[in-house]
């Protein structure tokens, strides 16, 4: 009545575990798989179903591109009724686009420096209300988070 036991230093915990069975919703935007070279972003159409071609229009001048659907396959999606981009993937009034990256770290940069002026203009405008009797602390752009006492 004995029974075969295996050593503890050859059980593992590993051995009886579970296979990991988690599940995860699917996303309402699919990415595509990634192009060497290309950005991808959706671009919005329209609103509660009124187009926006005006905001179409200025993506499509900043330089973005609507992708085919013959370009990505691996996609699967049903066309939306009533879409103007019949070619295209449209998703709930959004259309997948494409734009070299080049040009969107070109565009990236612009965004950053009419940012960054913005910030600079702030802080002139703050800084010019210094007098040496009373000196005004530069602005500080760092933040910290903090638990408990420390």
């Amino acid at each position: 009545m004995t029974e075969e036991r295996k050593p503890r230093n050859k059980q593992s915990r590993q051995e009886e575990a579970r296979p990991n069975d988690s599940w995860v919703p699917a996303s309402i935007l699919p990415d595509p798989d990634p192009v060497p070279g290309w950005t991808f972003r959706w671009i919005r159409t329209s609103t509660l179903g009124e187009p926006d071609n005006t905001h179409v229009s200025r993506m499509f001048r900043e330089g973005w591109v609507a992708c085919k659907k013959a370009d990505h396959p691996e996609m699967r999606l049903e066309s939306d009724v009533g879409s103007r981009f019949t070619e295209g993937l449209e998703v709930g009034g959004l259309l997948l686009c494409k734009m070299p990256e080049e040009k969107v770290a070109a565009r990236t940069e612009h965004f950053q420096k009419i940012a960054q002026n913005q910030m600079d203009s702030v802080d002139n405008n703050y800084l010019r209300e210094n007098d040496p009797r009373m000196p005004l602390m530069k602005p500080e752009r760092s933040s910290r988070t903090t638990f408990g006492r420390s």
